[in-house]
């Protein structure tokens, strides 16, 4: 069985960099010819993954019938530096950020100072329908739709069957933190959470605020002298009892501080895993690595911070913008509904392992096969909550790591502690 579907996904995947590649040689040879009545070339700025997009490139280019051809250039892996050399291109006036793959935070930053090209409203209307909750949340920015969803992501409560079984957890039903912290110190196993001093701590705490109805910023879009944070509260105190918990009692295991998603997910595939928050790339990571363990792998809904509250995990993924300087805004709107389709989002799942902002895509024969748990990603994505939504994200985010790491030095003065730091730091009073 797993020889089979290992089969299928390097057959796919093989396709996808085949598109890939054959679309780099007529790029270039698009490039020769745009002087001579070529039709105009679409640059699109991608974030690394497996060829997808570029793949993705290729077939609307041979779609749009010569009206366009579309380009890739690569931003970097971190999240912080597509943030920079998308901000910095923008801001000079650059016309070739013609469509560019944006980390649903950066959508207010770039939205907020006029650097994103209005979306039409028959694009909205074709894009954006049947898309799923979170991902038209971090579309948004000040009430309107400002960019296009193209795929989105969530984090998955995964577990190992035998540990949950040994903890007495009945993982039908919704289950808690303490929960889960609780089975990991009864059952001597190590939680796999993010703990390193980067973006996934501010995705943790973000989701373990929202989780109990609380925004870290209660009046997104509001001035700096009129902003309202949310931090020192009674769920922020929750939140730091869990993370400091987790930190001081070890139940991260020892490299918590350095933890990342990959690290986390070495964790559970180890001896000593047990629950594990991540997301859906684990599945056929784990697969591919250690096919061993697919039947004591169960997957549910992110933990909840009550019982009697719903869960709201986080909200990632990828929206398509475009230039407010681009020499073809009406194109790359054209090319991008073609980059959305459903089809196209299935494919890209199943090729790249990155879900589908579309709760059609979700239905697909192909997709089901690959994620067995899409019903539960579709309904994670469908109660996720995007981080914070400012222009003032960079600030908000950066203060959060400082100040939620090492996890361990997480107390219950963390929260205002946190809050007082982003409030200095905004009004220019100390610096990041």
């Amino acid at each position: 069985m797993h020889s089979e579907r290992d089969q299928r996904r390097s057959s796919r995947r093989a396709g996808a960099g085949l598109l890939a590649a054959s679309f780099l040689a007529v790029a270039a040879l698009s490039g020769c010819a745009s002087d001579d009545g070529a039709a105009p070339t679409l640059t699109w700025y991608i974030n690394p993954d497996d060829g997808g997009q570029a793949a993705i490139a290729a077939k609307c280019t041979e779609e749009s019938g010569g009206r366009y051809r579309i380009s890739t250039s690569l931003l970097p892996r971190d999240a912080s530096s597509q943030r920079e050399q998308l901000a910095r291109r923008l801001a000079a006036g650059d016309s070739s950020m013609d469509i560019m793959s944006l980390d649903p935070p950066f959508v207010p930053e770039l939205a907020e100072p006029g650097f994103l090209a209005p979306v039409p409203q028959d694009v909205i209307d074709e894009t954006t329908e049947g898309v799923v909750d979170g991902a038209l949340a971090g579309a948004t920015w000040n009430d309107e739709i400002v960019a296009v969803p193209f795929w989105a992501n969530t984090q998955l409560l995964w577990y190992r069957k035998s540990v949950a079984e040994q903890a007495g957890l009945d993982m039908t039903q919704p289950v808690t933190w303490d929960q889960i912290m609780d089975a990991a110190r009864e059952t001597e196993k190590q939680l796999g959470v993010q703990g390193v001093r980067s973006e996934s701590m501010t995705v943790w705490v973000n989701a373990l605020y929202e989780s109990q109805g609380q925004q870290m910023i209660e009046n997104p879009g509001a001035p700096i002298d009129e902003l309202q944070l949310g931090i020192d509260s009674p769920a922020g105190a929750e939140a730091a009892r869990v993370i400091g918990t987790i930190g001081r009692d070890g139940l991260g295991g020892p490299g918590l501080s350095t933890a990342d998603e990959s690290a986390s997910m070495a964790t559970f595939q180890s001896d000593n895993g047990s629950f594990m928050v991540n997301w859906p790339f684990v599945w056929p990571a784990t697969l591919g690595a250690m096919p061993e363990l697919e039947e004591d792998i169960g997957w549910a809904l992110y933990p909840r911070m009550t019982e009697d509250q719903e869960t709201a995990p986080p909200f990632g993924g990828i929206m398509l913008g475009v230039g407010a300087e681009s020499e073809h805004p009406d194109l790359s709107y054209d090319a991008i509904t073609c980059i959305v389709s459903v089809d196209n989002q299935a494919e890209y799942f199943v090729t790249n392992g990155n879900p589908p902002a579309k709760e059609a895509a979700y239905d697909d024969p192909a997709v089901i096969e690959e994620f067995p748990m899409a019903a539960e990603i579709r309904e994670s994505l469908n109660l996720s909550k995007p981080r914070p939504q400012t222009q003032y994200y960079n600030e908000v985010s950066t203060a959060i790591q400082q100040r939620w790491t090492p996890t361990e030095a997480v107390t219950d003065r963390t929260p205002v502690e946190t809050q007082e730091f982003i409030g200095e730091v905004l009004r220019g009073e100390r610096l990041l």
